[in-house]
């Protein structure tokens, strides 16, 4: 499922520096995609927060679970490192 911020939330212009080639880059996207700037720019934040946003709640569970004490046995981790080592 994909989320468009651009589309639902309230706007706030921001001003950063970009590479005059990313720019170039930027706008020949744009262009192709009969879009503004903004517009590319907006889903590639969007799309960046997300999984970034995805990437931090997983590491955040996996250290719930560490703190747990819910970690793999060493059988398990032996048997799943020998499953994928040995797959054909």
């Amino acid at each position: 499922m994909q989320y468009n911020f651009y589309n639902t939330m309230s706007k706030e212009n921001i001003t950063f520096r970009i590479d005059s080639d990313q720019k170039a880059a930027l706008d020949a996207i744009a262009a192709g995609m009969n879009r503004d700037r903004s517009y590319v720019l907006n889903e590639a934040v969007a799309t960046y927060l997300q999984m970034y946003q995805w990437q931090i709640e997983e590491i955040q569970k996996g250290i719930a679970e560490a703190d747990a004490g819910d970690f793999a046995s060493d059988e398990e981790v032996k048997a799943t490192f020998a499953r994928l080592t040995n797959a054909d």
